[in-house]
């Protein structure tokens, strides 16, 4: 039980540590989209979310939180690296490596929380994903572009932070609700078929 829940444990870290690290390497491209002022990580990051609630609803709180234990330091050390690649300079690869970790670590939480407790309440499968989705992106965006680039030295960032984390954030519940809500429940589906998951209705 040890080595199967250590594995687990490995897979879901490497998953989530994958998702940061791509979206830390599109964070610093910001681009227009329909008019709107977003980076291109608004279009990768909410896949965490998907995997973490599929973690909770499927293997429980304890595990996803152990996810987050072991992913946290990875992911500043990974998305400094990746941000320091792309900008050549330490100071803003920290930075955003570690507003990055953070955001993703302190929205995390709260999804685990939000979801856990909306589920004990609502049995509908889609309304705990749904509004977890919410509340964490709101949390982990704002968090993200207000300690990455608040008075930063990058100007265009600086100047529109505020701007950009409010159209990601839309972005994001609007992809999280449209897209990957329907790839929750498809997967979802797929997993509660398989014996081992069976029993976690």
């Amino acid at each position: 039980m040890i080595n199967k829940t250590s594995k687990i444990l490995t897979y879901l870290t490497v998953l989530h540590l994958l998702i940061t690290t791509i979206s830390n390497a599109l964070v610093v491209y910001p681009i227009t989209f329909l008019g709107y002022k977003l980076t291109l990580a608004a279009f990768v990051f909410p896949l965490v979310v998907v995997a973490t609630d599929l973690t909770v609803r499927l293997l429980g709180k304890k595990i996803a939180q152990k996810t987050i234990t072991y992913t946290y330091p990875l992911a500043i050390i990974f998305s400094v690296m990746v941000v320091y690649l792309e900008k050549d300079s330490l100071n803003i690869a920290f930075r955003i490596g570690f507003a990055s970790a953070t955001s993703y670590a302190l929205g995390i939480i709260i999804d685990i929380f939000a979801f856990q407790q909306i589920r004990n309440n609502y049995n509908a499968w889609w309304i705990a994903p749904s509004l977890s989705t919410i509340i964490s992106n709101f949390i982990d965006t704002y968090t993200f572009f207000f300690t990455a680039f608040y008075n930063s030295k990058d100007k265009f960032m600086s100047d529109n932070w505020i701007e950009i984390a409010f159209n990601q954030t839309l972005l994001k519940i609007l992809l999280g609700l449209i897209f990957f809500l329907p790839i929750y429940g498809f997967l979802l589906n797929i997993f509660l078929k398989i014996s081992i998951f069976k029993n976690k209705n």
